[in-house]
């Protein structure tokens, strides 16, 4: 049993994170904001004696020390994610990736701790290049369009990793996850897998943003999370960075057609110009492929889950949710009402 710090815990990634670490018998602390985590999120992991949820932020670098000082290992996910949420709080996004992240890194540098740093796809920018690699150089638009704040801070984050693990010779490894997806991810932050699977059950248009030509590639949560932990036992894997996804391409169209089909939904598909759905002038990838040679030539890594199958477990969770949430009444808890632990 080893004793595992999980940043953004209560998040989608976090905590399916979490549940694996228990899983194998790890002790686990969660610490999370909560701005973009749920308690429902992890709300059954709760009762785990082995289980703690620390509601604080990563900024807060007092609380953050005695966290990372009792730590083995740290999994740093904590971040601002989804474009909405992006473009909506540009200043919270630079703020929380950079300086949270440096919190991290500096603490885990001081106490000789392995740290897993989740960065992301969008880092390659709006390269033409596909699929892309670890070392492709990277493209960006220009600083008057936040949307491509978030990519440069999670592209600071992984300079500043690399620079410790260099200059520090802290141990660490950063993943790069491409289009994560499953129960628990919402779509309020822009995700477009559960946005759809939302608007589908519900029987509302489908909004396809932009042409819809645009494609993606969707990864398990599970599969991606079985990836970050044989990352971590591998020692040839410190100071390195990994693309984590699954490489089978969908368009967006497309994938609104695919969930259409699988909910048995009688939902329109419409098309909203992005202008329309995000600000003017904004920018979008026309593709995003992972290459994952090198992450499968490193641990034998391949997904496990294809596309089909992901959607129907994503329209399945949600369906469930909504029925349960028809029928059972809502509890809100007060700060003063969290289960023990949860608040500490």
């Amino acid at each position: 049993m080893r004793k595992v710090l999980v940043t953004g815990g209560a998040g989608f990634i976090g905590s399916h994170l979490c549940e694996a670490l228990l899983n194998r018998g790890d002790e686990v602390v969660a610490l999370d904001d909560l701005s973009t985590g749920t308690l429902d999120n992890v709300s059954h992991l709760l009762e785990n004696k082995r289980f703690r949820l620390t509601i604080s932020s990563i900024l807060d670098a007092a609380g953050l020390e005695p966290l990372i000082r009792k730590a083995e290992m740290i999994f740093h996910l904590a971040a601002v994610v989804g474009v909405k949420k992006i473009i909506d709080a540009p200043v919270e996004t630079i703020e929380t990736n950079v300086l949270g992240s440096h919190h991290v890194l500096s603490l885990a540098a001081r106490f000789r701790k392995l740290c897993f740093v989740a960065s992301t796809s969008e880092v390659y920018g709006k390269s033409a290049k596909h699929p892309f690699t670890e070392d492709d150089d990277v493209v960006y638009g220009p600083t008057t369009k936040s949307r491509w704040s978030y990519a440069c801070s999670k592209a600071i984050d992984e300079f500043l990793a690399l620079a410790y693990h260099q200059s520090q010779n802290l141990p660490v490894v950063v993943g790069r996850f491409f289009n994560t997806t499953g129960p628990r991810q919402t779509g309020r932050y822009g995700m477009v897998l559960p946005r759809f699977v939302n608007q589908a059950l519900r029987g509302e248009p489908i909004t396809v943003y932009g042409t819809g030509h645009q494609t993606r590639c969707f990864a398990d949560v599970r599969d991606v999370v079985r990836a970050v932990l044989r990352l971590v036992e591998e020692p040839s894997a410190i100071g390195q960075v990994f693309n984590i996804g699954n490489p089978e391409e969908v368009s967006i169209l497309n994938l609104a057609q695919l969930v259409k089909k699988t909910a048995s939904s009688a939902s329109k598909i419409c098309l909203v110009p992005y202008d329309e759905a995000y600000q003017p002038g904004f920018e979008d990838m026309e593709r995003r492929v992972p290459s994952i040679a090198k992450l499968s030539k490193l641990i034998g890594y391949r997904p496990k889950y294809r596309l089909q199958e992901i959607v129907k477990q994503v329209i399945e969770s949600r369906r469930a949710e909504l029925n349960a949430s028809s029928s059972v009444p809502v509890t809100v808890l007060e700060p003063h009402s969290l289960p023990a632990g949860a608040g500490d």
